[in-house]
């Protein structure tokens, strides 16, 4: 069995503070390679203006700074990730593409990174699968808020009409396909979430073993989730879990779950889990086929 935690979202244990979790059993040998499937799930959200003004009205000043950061991480059992560079996170000045994400959990707010997708319907925000369910329960209160930092909202509270993540995630946890997409509101004046903060392309099927720059506001110490920060590395393959996952050095915290990683001027990763005892990588899911395909049905909403 794979213990993990993630870094900002994962499983969402009481206090949410790098607690471990069970995943599932990790496959012997190699990693296998992406299942193109069409296991697409999805929960709505806040579908009526009614909803939508509840749940920006929620998300006050004093609830978004204090809202938990999901924690999570694995426990190595063997091997050791190729080299990487860039462990120690930058920080950035606000861009309207990267936000932080809100959203509660039993009784609970907790916060999520995401990044403003470019797609078909303008709405899309991609953050990790985590972020949007635990033990296979839907969060509620989805908003994104583009370009925080340290409690301004430049561009507002958006919020999700529908919430979307892979199957292998939401009934099986599996850490490959922890991704998600929001598709969010318009927002009062009718206009669309990208073309107000524009937004990255999201790629899949890339190369790997390449460059990418992870941004995300980690809030646990020795961070305090009000700035956006970015750690930039060579990616490597996942030789402690077995998994499809790719490595990234970087010393962000939880909160920065679901935060964006760009290759080559693209989306092709989220921020998704740390493994017990290994100090200052992050991991995340390897954007294949089945990840597009949550992006598709998402963009086509």
């Amino acid at each position: 069995m794979r213990a993990r935690t993630t870094m900002t979202g994962l499983a969402l244990t009481a206090g949410l503070a790098l607690s471990m979790v069970p995943a599932g059993p990790a496959s012997a040998g190699a990693p296998s390679a992406d299942r193109a499937t069409t296991s697409v799930v999805s929960h709505k959200a806040a579908t009526t203006k009614a909803e939508q003004q509840r749940v920006e009205d929620y998300w006050t000043p004093a609830r978004m700074k204090s809202a938990i950061p999901v924690g999570a991480k694995v426990d190595p059992s063997k091997g050791k990730p190729g080299g990487s560079t860039g462990a120690t996170a930058v920080l950035e000045t606000p861009q309207p593409r990267f936000g932080k994400v809100f959203f509660t959990s039993g009784n609970a707010n907790y916060v999520c990174s995401g990044t403003a997708t470019n797609s078909t319907n303008g709405d899309v925000v991609t953050t990790a699968g985590h972020c949007v369910s635990d033990g296979g329960v839907y969060v509620t209160n989805f908003a994104f808020v583009p370009a925080y930092d340290n409690g301004a909202t430049p561009y507002g509270t958006w919020t999700a009409q529908e919430l979307l993540t892979t199957n292998e995630w939401k009934n099986g946890e599996d850490y490959d396909y922890d991704a998600a997409f929001a598709v969010m509101n318009e927002n009062a004046a009718g206009a669309s979430l990208t073309g107000i903060t524009g937004g990255y392309p999201a790629a899949f099927n890339q190369p790997r073993g390449q460059t990418m720059k992870a941004y995300g506001y980690p809030a646990a110490k020795p961070f305090n989730g009000q700035k956006l920060y970015s750690c930039t590395g060579v990616v490597v393959p996942d030789t402690y879990g077995g998994s499809t996952d790719q490595g990234l050095a970087c010393n962000m915290t939880g909160g920065s779950s679901g935060g964006g990683w760009i290759q080559n001027g693209s989306l092709s990763s989220v921020t998704s889990f740390g493994y017990t005892g290994v100090r200052n990588i992050l991991w995340g899911p390897y954007f294949g086929t089945t990840i597009q395909n949550v992006f598709n049905t998402a963009q086509a909403r």
